[in-house]
C-alpha cells in the first residue's frame, strides 16, 4: 500500500495544479492585458490535454512500464512548471500549462491502473479511496493556497509549486517493479484522430459551437471507421463489445456529469449572492473537502467490506440530501452552506470511489489501461458539459420564480431552482444505477 500513498501525493499537486489558476486568472488577465476569452486558455489548454492525456498513458501502460511513464510524465510537468515560472509572454504561460498538463495527465491514468495491478481485489477499494481523499484534498487546497500567493506574491508562483512532484519519482521507480509489458503496436494515428475528435469536442463544448458540433461528429465517424478496419487499433472497439463495461460507463458518466460541476457552481453562489471574496469562498469550501478527503479512506473500506452497491448507495443518498438543502436554503447563511458541503463532499468521494472500482471490475488483461484511461478522460467530458450547461444558465436565466415550493429564495430563484433539478437527476440515477447494479450481482457479472 505504500505506493498508494506515494500517488495520492502526486495526485494532490496534480488536481492543486488544475484548480489554482483559476484563482490567479484576473491578476494574469491584468498583467498581459487579456481578454476574458483569451485568459481562458490557461485553463482550457490543460482540461483539453488533461483529458486526452488520460486515455493515452492508459494505452501506453500495456506496452510500457509504469515507472518509466510516471517518469516521463513527472519531469513534463516538472519543465512545464519552470516555463511557466519564468513567463515574459504570454505565450509562455500557455505553453507551460499545456507540457504542465501533458505530464501530469499521467497521474490520473496511473491512478486507476496502478490499484488494478497492484492491489488484491478486496483491498482495491481502500486503495481507491486513498487516491479520491488525494484529489478531494488537492480540490480543497488549491484555492486557498493560490489565494494566499496571489495575494502576497506574483501568480507565477503557482508554477513553481508543482515542482514538488519531483519528490516522488524515486518512489514510484522504487514501488512499480511488477509490471508485465506486453509487445503492443501503438497505433499512432488512431491516437492522432482520438486527441483531434476530443480536442474538437471539448472546444465545441466550451464555446457552444454548432460548427465544432458538426466537425466533431465528423471526425468521430472518421475514428470509428479506422478503428474498425486497422489492426490493433489504439481503442479496440472490442472493449464496448463487453456491455458490463459499457453499462457501467454509461451510468457513471451521468452519474458524474452535475456531480463534478459543484466546485464550479459553488463560488459562483457564494460570489453573487453572498459577496464573498474569491479566499473566503476557498475558506466556506475547504472543511468539507477535508472531510471528504478523510471520509474518502473510510468509503474505500466500505466498498471492500461491504461493497461497491452498498457504498454507492451512501453516497448518492448524501449527494440527494445535500442538494435539496441547497435548493431551500441557497441564500441563508453560508456557514450553514459549508456544513451541507461537508455532507455532498463526501457522497461525492464516495461516488467516485464506488464508480471507478465498479468499473474496474469489469476489466481485464489488456483492456485495463485503456479501459481506465477512457473513464478518466469521459469523466473529464461529462464534467467540462455539465459545467457548460450551467455557465449557459447562470449567463443567460434569472428566473423571477423558484420551482421550490417549500422555501422562497428571494434573489437565488435561478441557483435554487439548479439545485433541485441536481437533486431530481440525483433520484433518477439511484432509481437506474441500483436496479442495473442488482441485475448484474445476480448474474454474477459484477462482484463486490
Amino acid at each position: 500500500m505504500k505506493i498508494i500513498y506515494i500517488l495520492a501525493l502526486a495526485m494532490i499537486i496534480s488536481v492543486m495544479n488544475s484548480t489554482m489558476f483559476n484563482v490567479a486568472l484576473p491578476s494574469i488577465r491584468h498583467d498581459f492585458d487579456l481578454s476574458s476569452s483569451q485568459v481562458s486558455w490557461v485553463v482550457t489548454s490543460y482540461i483539453i490535454i488533461y483529458a486526452i492525456g488520460s486515455v493515452t498513458y492508459g494505452k501506453l501502460a500495456d506496452k510500457y512500464r509504469l515507472k518509466n511513464l510516471m517518469t516521463i510524465g513527472l519531469c513534463l510537468f516538472a519543465i512545464g512548471s519552470i516555463v511557466g515560472f519564468v513567463a515574459s509572454d504570454y505565450w509562455m504561460v500557455i505553453v507551460g500549462r499545456i507540457l504542465q498538463s501533458a505530464g501530469a495527465s499521467v497521474i490520473p491514468a496511473s491512478s486507476m491502473i496502478i490499484p488494478i495491478r497492484y492491489i488484491a481485489a478486496e483491498k482495491r477499494g481502500r486503495a481507491l479511496g486513498i487516491t479520491s481523499s488525494g484529489m478531494a484534498l488537492g480540490t480543497a487546497m488549491g484555492p486557498i493556497i493560490a489565494g494566499m500567493i496571489t495575494s502576497f506574491a506574483d501568480w507565477r508562483y503557482l508554477f513553481a509549486i508543482s515542482l514538488l512532484s519531483l519528490v516522488t519519482i524515486p518512489f514510484f521507480r522504487k514501488y512499480l517493479n511488477q509490471d508485465q509489458v506486453r509487445p503492443l503496436k501503438i497505433d499512432i494515428w488512431g491516437g492522432i484522430l482520438l486527441a483531434t475528435t476530443v480536442t474538437l469536442l471539448l472546444l465545441a463544448i466550451t464555446n457552444v459551437s454548432l460548427i465544432l458540433a458538426i466537425i466533431t461528429i465528423v471526425m468521430l465517424i472518421v475514428f470509428v471507421i479506422y478503428i474498425r478496419k486497422v489492426d490493433q487499433p489504439f481503442l479496440d472497439p472490442a472493449i464496448f463489445r463487453n456491455s458490463t463495461y459499457t453499462t457501467t460507463m454509461i451510468i457513471a458518466c451521468l452519474a458524474l456529469i452535475f456531480n463534478l460541476c459543484v466546485p464550479y457552481l459553488i463560488p459562483q453562489m457564494l460570489s453573487s449572492i453572498h459577496q464573498l471574496s474569491s479566499f473566503t469562498i476557498g475558506l466556506i469550501m475547504f472543511p468539507g473537502a477535508l472531510i471528504a478527503a478523510i471520509f474518502g479512506i473510510v468509503g474505500g473500506r466500505i466498498a471492500d467490506s461491504k461493497g461497491n452497491t452498498f457504498l454507492l448507495r451512501i453516497a448518492f443518498v448524501l449527494q440527494l440530501i445535500t442538494y435539496a438543502l441547497l435548493a431551500v436554503f441557497t441564500d441563508r447563511s453560508y456557514w450553514l452552506i459549508m456544513g451541507v458541503l461537508v455532507i455532498g463532499n463526501t457522497g461525492l468521494t464516495f461516488a467516485q470511489v464506488g464508480l471507478a472500482n465498479t468499473v474496474s471490475r469489469t476489466l481485464a488483461g489488456a483492456q485495463v489501461g485503456v479501459g481506465m484511461g477512457l473513464y478518466m478522460m469521459l469523466s473529464f467530458i461529462s464534467g467540462a458539459i455539465g459545467t457548460t450547461v450551467l455557465g449557459l444558465i447562470l449567463d443567460r436565466v434569472k428566473s423571477p420564480w423558484s420551482l421550490n415550493s417549500v422555501w422562497y429564495a428571494g434573489g437565488a430563484n435561478t441557483f435554487s431552482n439548479i439545485f433541485l433539478v441536481f437533486a431530481i437527476w440525483i433520484a433518477i440515477i439511484i432509481l437506474f444505477l441500483f436496479r442495473y447494479l442488482h441485475a448484474a450481482n445476480h448474474n454474477s457479472t459484477l462482484s463486490k
